[in-house]
């Protein structure tokens, strides 16, 4: 079987980066259209504003280091507005109705970027958490980009009088306390669809960047043991994740 995952987020939310990262590669993945047949090597960030609004959701992305990882990528719906919010909530209610569990969707990544442009959610961000009922599809948040919350944390502290080395020593556990109380996460006590989890990733662009609380937090939202066995023995970056899923069976 093969372990299918839809991404969503805006343009420059760090998806790609995730993705290879997780496929432990770093090339671009091939896509593939609904029939099976190779469409193009071509990434988001390549195209232009109205050719994201034509990006086709039921294309799949395959990473050659591991295809046992299906991934679709939905833009976010600021290309496409309406009718990108509907296009992602038809695919999902077909996608639960699959019967063969490899055609099924088996899971949500929403990437949402904490770079300087973009902390605050978009409308379309909102109206998923909202609007969009996944079913038995469990939806995770992705907090990309999250070491530009330790540039900010930095700047106060050394405003606060520490010294450039305790200021940067710092920064990382400090801009985790403060996020944990800010608005992002009290945004998900108010919707009424909110993720079953969330995972903060910095530095995904950097060569010993660490997927493992993804791949830990995507393992524990999954409800059925077939799942989880699925998706543990798909993914090759985490030992101890085997290990673990393999004792607790």
């Amino acid at each position: 079987g093969r372990f299918r995952i839809l991404v969503i987020g805006r343009a420059n939310a760090g998806k790609t980066t995730i993705l290879q990262r997780v496929c432990n590669t770093r090339d671009n993945p091939v896509i593939y259209n609904g029939a099976g047949e190779k469409v193009r090597l071509m990434m988001l960030h390549e195209l232009t504003r109205s050719q994201r609004g034509e990006h086709e959701i039921e294309n799949e992305m395959v990473f050659q280091s591991n295809p046992g990882f299906v991934f679709h990528d939905s833009c976010g719906f600021e290309a496409g507005g309406e009718s990108e919010f509907d296009k992602v909530k038809a695919f999902i209610a077909r996608r639960s109705k699959e019967a063969r569990l490899t055609n099924q969707l088996h899971a949500i990544w929403y990437c949402i970027p904490m770079d300087e442009a973009s902390r605050s959610f978009t409308e379309g961000e909102k109206k998923f958490f909202s609007q969009c009922d996944t079913g038995s599809i469990p939806v995770m948040v992705l907090f990309t980009k999250f070491d530009a919350l330790y540039d900010v944390s930095y700047a106060e502290l050394k405003s606060k009088g520490a010294s450039m080395e305790e200021a940067e020593e710092l920064a990382p556990k400090h801009a985790e306390e403060s996020f944990a109380n800010g608005p992002q996460l009290k945004f998900f006590n108010n919707v009424q669809w909110p993720p079953k989890c969330h995972v903060c990733l910095p530095n995904m662009d950097k060569d010993d960047a660490d997927c493992g609380s993804l791949i830990e937090r995507t393992a524990g939202i999954l409800d059925s043991e077939v799942l989880q066995q699925l998706f543990v023995s798909t993914q090759q970056t985490n030992l101890e994740l085997c290990m673990k899923y393999a004792v607790g069976r």
